[in-house]
């Protein structure tokens, strides 16, 4: 790095400081979102180490998924809530990806997620999506996309029907609140494949397994489920 650029990044940096958004210290070069200190100390799950882990659970009896895994867990009140917030509701879409390669890392030696033929984040109703400026799944599965290697496809499955926020409601609400929503354009690109839906945090799966029993219903496909974080 020539002075120049050097100065002009330190210029920049003055105006638009880089923090850390778990614990807001300033990142120093080469950190991107999180220090290296809430890197490590991330509350990783390592579920993909685990079969019938918590994840897989949470989904028997309800819908047919071959594996289901989280990067993190979410616990209300911990700092590491930031990270969902800034992807959620303060546009940092590129969180979002950061994220999707560090998890999409922790899972290249699992052949079965490596198996996958897509990669589908679970789809925003177009009105919320234009509302939001973008789709915070999409950004997580593009990342895992480039970390593993495999395929994005986010126009095939869509969200057909808005809803209201499924912040706040019962496990039966939310379960009320999405189903029949979501449809294939085509069910036939799905056929005999295995596909991984993603999403960014998961707190009853009502959302997954509605996206889950949408594609079933419509194709013979294989399914697995990665989130961000797991409430």
């Amino acid at each position: 790095m020539n002075a120049i650029t050097h100065s002009f990044q330190q210029f920049v940096e003055l105006i638009f400081p880089r923090n850390c958004v778990v614990c807001g210290q300033k990142l120093i070069q080469h950190e991107e979102f999180l220090c290296l200190q809430c890197l490590l100390h991330l509350p990783r799950t390592n579920h993909h180490a685990v079969r019938e882990n918590p994840m897989e659970q949470l989904f028997y009896g309800r819908v047919s998924v071959d594996r289901a895994c989280a990067f993190f867990e979410f616990k209300k009140g911990s700092e590491y809530q930031n990270i969902l917030h800034e992807l959620k509701y303060r546009g940092q879409k590129e969180l979002g990806s950061y994220m999707g390669k560090r998890f999409g890392m922790s899972l290249k030696k699992d052949n079965d997620l490596q198996s996958a033929d897509y990669i589908c984040p679970v789809p925003l109703h177009p009105k919320k999506e234009r509302k939001r400026g973008y789709n915070q799944s999409f950004h997580i599965a593009l990342g895992l996309s480039e970390s593993l290697g495999i395929p994005l496809d986010n126009t095939n499955l869509i969200r057909a029907t808005h809803t209201s926020t499924q912040t706040r409601k019962s496990r039966w609400e939310r379960w009320q609140n999405v189903d029949g929503i979501f449809c294939l354009r085509d069910p036939t690109k799905f056929a005999d494949k295995h596909l991984i839906l993603v999403d960014d945090v998961v707190t009853t799966g009502a959302t997954l397994e509605a996206c889950a029993t949408t594609i079933h219903g419509q194709c013979k496909a294989r399914i697995s489920v990665l989130t961000l974080a797991i409430a």
